[in-house]
């Protein structure tokens, strides 16, 4: 059995740790890339664990935080789809939109994937995986239009402003991972 020197373990130790070293940033450099610097400062800032967490830290966070709210959206979507049963443009527009928050492919899949990217360390997909949690929201909001000569479904429910929150929870993430990939 050989014996290493106290030098040689405080190397290995220090090697060791800094491979392993978190990506601390500062909420304002993460915010500042987002169209709502103001919402994605609050939101990052009310953290339970408060402030000054590490890039991947904040990236779990605000991951959380968007499941959580298309998991409202989808629970607002069903009861939308339930009190539009007498209006056939309405139905058809929620259950379009139910599909886009809730299908496997779609934004609540495509949150999924973003977490598992997230855990593997590949945040290329972690932006890719909130990029289409994006697009499927988007696509619910303004994108179901039946033929381009038609307009989106005029929404008023509480939807677009769900739909809206997502939206701006997704830039966090999207800012937080181009962070991590160039550091």
């Amino acid at each position: 059995m050989g014996r290493f020197s106290p030098f040689v373990l405080v190397f290995l130790l220090f090697v060791a740790s800094s491979s392993y070293e978190a990506k601390v940033v500062e909420v304002n450099v993460i915010c500042k890339e987002t169209q709502n610097p103001s919402f994605c400062s609050s939101l990052l800032n009310s953290r339970p664990c408060g402030t000054g967490a590490d890039l991947v830290s904040l990236a779990q966070y605000t991951i959380d935080v968007v499941r959580s709210n298309v998991t409202n959206s989808i629970t607002l979507i069903k009861s939308l789809i339930a009190q539009s049963a007498n209006d056939s443009k309405a139905s058809a527009h929620y259950k379009l939109c139910l599909e886009f928050f809730s299908s496997d492919a779609c934004a609540l899949g495509s949150v999924e994937d973003t977490e598992k990217r997230l855990k593997e360390g590949d945040y290329q997909g972690v932006n890719l995986g909130a990029s289409a949690v994006w697009t499927s929201v988007d696509s619910c909001i303004s994108g179901d239009a039946p033929s381009p000569s038609e307009p989106p479904y005029p929404d008023h429910s509480l939807l677009p402003k769900y739909a809206s929150v997502i939206e701006q929870v997704v830039q966090i993430i999207l800012s937080i991972s181009i962070l991590l990939l160039h550091n």
